[in-house]
C-alpha cells in the first residue's frame, strides 16, 4: 500500500472517531453525565461531560459515517483506490467508542487531581483513538481487519495527534473552547 493510500485510508476510516468530541463541544451544556457526583473529593467526571454532548458527539459520528458509506464509491473511483463503506457496527463502534474514550479520560484527569481542561499530555490527543479501535474490532471485526492494517494503525497513532492539537487551537481561536489543547 502507497503512503499516500494508507494516510488517506486512515484519516477516512477515522472520520467517525474525529467528529464526535468536537461535534460535543459544539453541542456544549446540559446535564452532567455524572449527575454532579464525588469519588472521594473529586468529581467523577465534571461538568464538561454531559448528556446531551454525548448524544450528539455520537450522532455525528453515525451521520458522518452514513454519509461516507454513500461517498464511497464515488470516491474510491476517484482516487484509484478503495476507501471503507462503514457497517452500522464498525460506525457505532468508532463513534461511541471515541466519546467513551472522552469520557474516561475525564475520569482519569480527575482521578490525577487535575481539573477540567487541564492538559493531559498523550491522553488528550489519543483517548478516543484507544477506545474507538478496540471497540470497533469487538463489535465488527471482520470491517476492522479489513481496513485497519497495521500500517493503517500506525498512521492513525501519528496523525491524530497533529489533527487533535490543530483543530483544537483552531476552536480555541474561534472562542468555542476555554483552553488550546
Amino acid at each position: 500500500m502507497a503512503v499516500l493510500e494508507t494516510i488517506a485510508i486512515a484519516f477516512w476510516a477515522m472520520l467517525p472517531a474525529y467528529v464526535p468530541n468536537n461535534a460535543a463541544v459544539l453541542a456544549g451544556g446540559g446535564r452532567p453525565i455524572d449527575g454532579g457526583r464525588t469519588w472521594g473529593e473529586k468529581r467523577v467526571l465534571g461538568d464538561g461531560k454531559t448528556w446531551r454532548g454525548t448524544a450528539t458527539g455520537v450522532t455525528a459520528g453515525l451521520a458522518l459515517a452514513a454519509a461516507l458509506t454513500l461517498l464511497a464509491e464515488d470516491v474510491s473511483s476517484l482516487l484509484g483506490f478503495a476507501v471503507p463503506e462503514f457497517s452500522p457496527l464498525a460506525a457505532l463502534g468508532l463513534a461511541g467508542g471515541a466519546m467513551l474514550g472522552d469520557i474516561l479520560a475525564s475520569f482519569l484527569k480527575r482521578r490525577s487531581g487535575r481539573e477540567r481542561g487541564a492538559m493531559f499530555p498523550g491522553l488528550d490527543q489519543l483517548d478516543f483513538v484507544v477506545v474507538s479501535l478496540p471497540l470497533t474490532a469487538l463489535l465488527a471485526t471482520d470491517w476492522f481487519r479489513e481496513w485497519f492494517t497495521l500500517e493503517v494503525v500506525l498512521v492513525v497513532v501519528v496523525l491524530t495527534p497533529i489533527l487533535h492539537v490543530t483543530t483544537n487551537v483552531i476552536a480555541y481561536k474561534l472562542g468555542l473552547k476555554n483552553e488550546p489543547w
